[in-house]
């Protein structure tokens, strides 16, 4: 069963990786298209607008996702230790 914790908590490590770096990924391709379109006043502010309602999205899917990795890891933890923690 150790191996099978260990296995779920590299696992769940490597898929908050992957997360952070898509919202990384995410914010700066957000942040280089409302850079791309200041000059035009109107445009400017539909994007900058599409820029904070896109970014409080993949910030909610970010923390949303990261809390079923915890409470996953936390269910393996307690399957192999057998106790509440």
């Amino acid at each position: 069963m150790s191996s099978n914790y260990r296995d779920i908590q590299t696992a769940v490590r490597v898929e908050k990786l992957r997360i952070w770096f898509a919202w990384i990924c995410g914010t700066v391709i957000l942040a280089i298209i409302a850079m791309a379109t200041r000059t035009v006043p109107i445009l400017s502010v539909i994007t900058q607008v599409l820029l904070v309602v896109g970014f409080l999205a993949l910030t909610v899917a970010l923390f949303r996702m990261t809390g079923a990795l915890n409470r996953k890891a936390a269910d393996a933890r307690r399957e192999v230790l057998g106790g509440d923690l």
